[in-house]
C-alpha cells in the first residue's frame, strides 16, 4: 500500500472520528456545559489550580501524554509487521484511548481535580483507593527512573540535540515570568521561542556549543538522571504558569511543526524519492515504499513473543495508555477554564498522538530505507528491535530522512527530530514528578495524614501532604531506583553502571500501564452508571483492557512463552510484583461485579476539597501546602 495514502487516510479518519464519535460523547454521555464551574476557578491558588486558555492546556496535556511512548512502542511493534501495529493504533486511539483520556479528564474535573485513583475510592469502594494509589505510585517511580535514561541515550546518540533542549528551559522561564507580569498572550512569545530553538538546532552544534554538546554527551547516565530529577523537583513545585505551561506550549508547537515537516517530507519522498545518496558512484533518490512486511510471519522464530496479547502491551501510548489518566486527572483537570474545552484537550490530544504513532510506524517501516539502510538490519531479531535506544534511533533516522527528502540537510533534519524526542521525554519527566507529588500527598492523607475532620493526623504522614516533602520523596526514590545497576547487584555499582536501575522493573511496566488504563475505564464506567448514563460503549474496551494486560503479565510471570519466565529465572522482585498486581486486578473486578448492579442512579458521596485545602460556609480557605 502506498505510504502517502496511509498517512492521508489516517489523518482524515482521525478528523472524522473527532467530529462524530467525540462530539457524541461530549454532548450525550458526559454532557459538557459551560455553566458548570471548573476546579481551576473553584480552587484557584496560582500554583496548581490555574484557569488557563484552551491552547495552553492543550499544549501542556499533549506534550505530557506524548513523550517517547508513542515512539518506542510502535517502533518495536513493527517487528510483527506494520499493518497490525497501524490497525491497533488507529482503532485503539479512536475507540479506547481517546475515550479513556476524555473520560478521566471529565470525571476528575467534576471531583475537585482529584486523581483517578482517589476518585476510585468513592465511586467503587474505599478499599480500592489505597491499592489504586499504590499502583500509581510504583508506576510513576518507574517512569521517573526510566525517562532520565531515555533522555541520556538520545543525548549520546544525537549530541547535537543537547543544547537546543537545554535552552528551552530558560526561554520558557523568561516567557512565563513576562506573562505573569504583563498578562499578554502566549502565542507570539512562544513562536519567537520556537524560532530561537530552531536556530539553535541549525547553529547549536558549532564552535564552543559543539564542544559543549560533545562534553555533555559523555556524562554518565546517572549524572544525567541526577541533573534531570533536580530539574523535575524545581519544575514540580513552581507555579504551572512559570515553567510547565510555557515549556509545554513551546513543545506542542514544536511537535506540530515537526509533524508538518514530516508530512511534507512524505509527500516529497512519494513524488521525488528520498534524499540524494551515492550508490556505486551514482547519485540516486530511492523510492518511498514499505520495506517492512505488512505481517511478519517470521517474528516468533526470531525471538518475538506472540503477537496476541503482546502487541496490545507493546503499543501503549499511541493507542491507549494508563499513564494518560494520571496526566488528565492530575494536572490538566486543574487548569481547564471551561468544561467544553475538555473534548479537544482530552479526546483531540489522544487522536493527535495516534497520528504521531502512525508517523512513527511509517518512519520505521519505510523512512529508514530512503538512505539505503536495510529494515532487516535494524529488525534482525527481537532482542535487537526491543532495545529502547535502537528504536528511538530508528524513528529519528527514518523521520529525518522524510524531512531531508524536501531539501533540508540530513544532519539538521535528524537533529531536529532528536530534539523533539528528548524534549517530549523531558516534558513527560517533569509532569510525572508533579503527578507523583499529588499521589504521595493523597496516599499520605489516605493512610493517616489527616483525620476524618480534615485536621492534621499522624505527624510523619501529615508531613507528606505538603508539596515540598512529597516532591522530595518522589525524586529521591526515583534516583535511588535509577542508581541501582541493571544487574540488581549493588556489588557491581560504579559511576558507569549506575543509571539503568529502572530497567529492572521495566519488563512489567507495559502490562501494568495497560492494566491501569483498564482500571481507569472501570472508574469512568462506575461514575456514569451512578448517574444513570449510557455505559454500553465502554463494555468492550473495558473488558479488553482488563484481559490483555492480565494475560501478558501472567505469561511474563509464569508461562514464559517468549523464553524463561520470571519464576524460572529467579526474578523474585518481578514475580512478586506481577502476582501482587494480578491479585489487585482480581480484587477490584470482584468488588466491581458485586457492586455494579445495585448502583444505577445512586451517586457517591461528594468529593472532598483538594489535599491541603478546606471549605467553610461556602468560602474556600487554604489550610496547607
Amino acid at each position: 500500500m502506498n505510504v502517502l495514502l496511509v498517512a492521508v487516510l489516517s489523518a482524515v479518519g482521525f478528523i472524522i472520528a473527532y467530529r462524530t464519535y467525540g462530539r457524541w460523547l461530549g454532548r450525550h454521555v458526559f454532557q459538557l456545559s459551560t455553566g458548570r464551574p471548573c476546579p481551576s476557578h473553584q480552587w484557584e491558588d496560582g500554583h496548581d489550580f490555574v484557569p488557563s486558555k484552551r491552547s495552553i492546556v492543550f499544549g501542556h496535556h499533549f506534550t505530557s501524554i506524548a513523550g517517547v511512548g508513542p515512539i518506542v512502542g510502535p517502533a518495536i511493534a513493527v517487528f510483527w509487521g506494520w499493518l497490525p501495529a497501524l490497525i491497533w493504533v488507529f482503532l485503539g486511539s479512536i475507540l479506547i484511548g481517546a475515550v479513556h483520556d476524555f473520560g478521566s479528564l471529565v470525571v476528575s474535573m467534576r471531583n475537585n481535580g482529584q486523581t483517578i485513583g482517589d476518585i476510585a475510592g468513592r465511586v467503587i469502594t474505599r478499599r480500592v483507593r489505597i491499592l489504586f494509589l499504590l499502583v500509581l505510585f510504583l508506576a510513576l517511580t518507574i517512569v521517573l527512573a526510566i525517562f532520565g535514561l531515555i533522555i541520556a541515550m538520545v543525548f549520546r546518540q544525537f549530541p547535537q540535540s543537547i543544547f537546543p533542549c537545554l535552552i528551552q528551559i530558560p526561554i520558557a522561564i523568561v516567557i512565563g515570568t513576562r506573562l505573569k507580569r504583563s498578562g499578554v498572550g502566549l502565542l507570539v512569545p512562544s513562536m519567537l521561542a520556537l524560532l530561537t530553538m530552531y536556530l539553535s538546532v541549525v547553529y547549536g552544534n558549532t564552535g564552543i556549543l559543539g564542544a559543549f554538546n560533545t562534553w555533555a554527551s559523555s556524562l554518565s547516565i546517572i549524572t544525567w538522571s541526577g541533573i534531570l530529577l533536580a530539574y523535575c523537583y524545581v519544575a514540580s513545585v513552581l507555579p504551572v504558569r512559570l515553567l510547565l505551561q510555557p515549556r509545554d506550549y513551546i513543545n506542542a508547537l514544536q511537535l506540530i511543526t515537526s509533524l508538518g515537516l514530516v508530512m511534507l517530507g512524505i509527500v516529497g519522498a512519494a513524488m521525488l524519492g528520498g534524499p540524494p545518496i551515492e550508490i556505486d558512484g551514482e547519485i540516486v533518490r530511492l523510492p518511498l515504499e514499505f520495506s517492512a512486511p505488512a505481517i511478519n510471519p517470521m517474528a516468533t522464530e526470531k525471538g518475538a513473543p506472540p503477537m496476541l496479547p503482546f502487541l496490545f502491551i507493546t503499543v501503549a501510548c499511541g493507542a491507549i495508555s494508563g499513564f494518560h489518566c494520571l496526566v488528565a486527572s492530575g494536572t490538566s483537570s486543574k487548569q481547564i477554564e471551561d468544561e467544553r474545552h475538555a473534548l479537544g484537550i482530552g479526546y483531540g490530544s489522544m487522536l493527535l498522538e495516534g497520528f504521531l504513532a502512525i508517523i512513527v510506524i511509517l518512519a520505521c517501516s519505510a523512512g529508514m530505507t530512503l538512505t539505503g539502510d536495510a529494515w532487516e538490519g535494524a529488525y534482525s531479531n527481537w532482542a535487537a528491535s526491543n532495545s529502547l535506544g535502537s528504536k528511538v534511533g530508528a524513528f529519528v533516522t527514518g523521520s529525518g530522512n522524510f524531512i531531508a527528502a524536501i531539501g533540508i540537510p540530513t544532519e539538521i533534519a535528524i537533529a531536529l527530530m532528536g530534539v523533539m524526542v528528548a524534549s517530549f521525554a523531558a516534558t513527560t519527566l517533569d509532569t510525572s514528578c508533579r503527578l507523583q507529588r499529588y499521589v504521595v500527598q493523597e496516599l499520605a492523607a489516605a493512610v493517616g495524614g489527616r483525620n476524618s475532620k480534615g485536621e492534621p493526623g499522624f505527624p510523619p504522614l501529615h508531613l507528606f501532604t505538603r508539596k515540598h516533602p512529597a516532591t522530595l520523596l518522589a525524586v529521591i526514590l526515583a534516583l535511588g531506583l535509577a542508581s541501582i545497576p541493571m544487574s540488581g547487584d549493588l556489588g557491581d555499582w560504579s559511576l558507569q553502571s549506575a543509571g539503568s536501575g529502572g530497567m529492572i522493573l521495566w519488563p512489567l511496566f507495559g502490562a501494568t500501564n495497560q492494566l491501569l488504563a483498564g482500571l481507569a475505564l472501570m472508574v469512568i464506567c462506575f461514575y456514569l452508571r451512578r448517574r444513570g448514563r449510557k455505559t454500553f460503549f465502554l463494555a468492550i474496551p473495558l473488558g479488553f483492557m482488563l484481559l490483555m494486560p492480565a494475560w501478558a503479565m501472567l505469561d511474563d510471570a509464569l508461562i514464559g512463552s517468549r523464553g524463561p519466565s520470571f519464576l524460572q529465572r529467579g526474578d523474585w522482585l518481578l514475580l512478586t510484583f506481577a502476582i501482587a498486581t494480578l491479585c489487585l486486578e482480581a480484587w477490584m473486578i470482584v468488588e466491581g461485579v458485586i457492586l455494579f448492579p445495585g448502583i444505577f442512579g445512586r451517586r457517591e458521596e461528594a468529593a472532598p476539597p483538594p489535599v491541603g485545602r478546606t471549605e467553610i460556609d461556602g468560602s474556600k480557605v487554604q489550610a496547607g501546602h
